[in-house]
């Protein structure tokens, strides 16, 4: 077993946490479920593994806020942490690459990047989004959640940050009318990221300098700022004909269609909407805008 921990986040996952959970717990010393009041068996299956243990906190409708809450009040003991959603599982290749490497890794490393591949409709979108490289993997006491209400990423204070060779996969096995209220959701907090860039709500969307994260992260950020700056409604569909086109989603069938339309055009059009409706009411005045995100759609900034 390895000196590993791993933190997850959990409302109501009863189609996932046991797959989760059986992809990890071989493997790690201890697992967190930090839980926001799950209403279904969720944590009835967690309670089931002799590794696992249950910490449950209020969701403040921020994804950051509560996996830093669990930094803060988990009893983490392992020299390295792993972020994995409940919908997400390590593939066998990249397990037993971190069986094989994560002993010997130099004391100058504090984070470590997965490769993440995107399973829609059971099927691996291969083109228009792949490969996504997200730095999960951290030391204790080195990485934290930056604090931002979408697009957040692990940062480390100071280390190097490698990568691994080999894949997790985000598979949600939840329906279509499911994926389309999650983006529903996701698409205010989304619209406020871009009104943070563009107008300046908090300061935060630029960034924290003094902590890392890994290159395509940083790399994408950079770009996400510059798509800030463009014309609503066209930037979405620039987005939509990039993806889909110039990335090569359309090889991927029907399949592809729907998850490059919905996840990227459909998704980026209803934040595009939202951030218009935001601004017909508030203006580019922040404090209105905050005034408006926290009385109309309970996010508070």
């Amino acid at each position: 077993m390895l000196d590993l921990s791993v933190i997850i986040l959990t409302y109501n996952e009863e189609p996932h946490i046991k797959r989760c959970l059986d992809n990890v717990a071989p493997i790690a010393r201890e697992i967190f479920i930090i839980d926001s009041y799950s209403t279904d068996s969720t944590i009835g299956i967690a309670r089931q593994y002799p590794n696992v243990r249950v910490l449950q906190h209020k969701w403040e409708n921020n994804h950051a806020r509560q996996f830093n809450w669990g930094l803060d009040n988990a009893p983490v003991s392992g020299e390295w942490i792993l972020r994995l959603d409940a919908d997400e599982y390590l593939l066998p290749e990249l397990i037993e690459e971190i069986k094989r490497k994560l002993p010997s890794v130099p004391g100058s490393v504090s984070g470590i990047s997965f490769n993440r591949r995107h399973i829609f409709m059971d099927k691996w979108m291969r083109r228009g989004i792949y490969p996504v490289t997200l730095l999960r993997l951290f030391r204790r006491g080195k990485g934290r959640c930056e604090e931002r209400l979408m697009d957040e990423h692990i940062q480390v204070s100071d280390g190097d940050v490698i990568q691994f060779d080999n894949d997790f996969c985000d598979h949600n096995l939840n329906n279509l009318s499911w994926f389309c209220h999650k983006h529903v959701n996701y698409a205010v907090r989304e619209a406020a990221d871009l009104l943070d860039m563009e107008i300046g709500l908090t300061g935060a969307a630029a960034g924290d300098d003094s902590r890392i994260i890994n290159p395509q992260a940083s790399s994408k950020r950079k770009k996400k700022h510059r798509y800030a700056r463009q014309p609503l409604f066209w930037r979405s569909l620039a987005y939509f004909i990039y993806r889909y086109v110039v990335k090569g989603a359309f090889l991927e069938g029907k399949e592809g269609f729907l998850f490059t339309f919905m996840q990227g055009w459909w998704y980026r059009t209803l934040v595009d909407a939202k951030v218009l409706e935001i601004k017909r009411a508030c203006g580019s005045d922040p404090v209105k805008v905050r005034g408006y995100l926290e009385t109309v759609y309970g996010v508070k900034i």
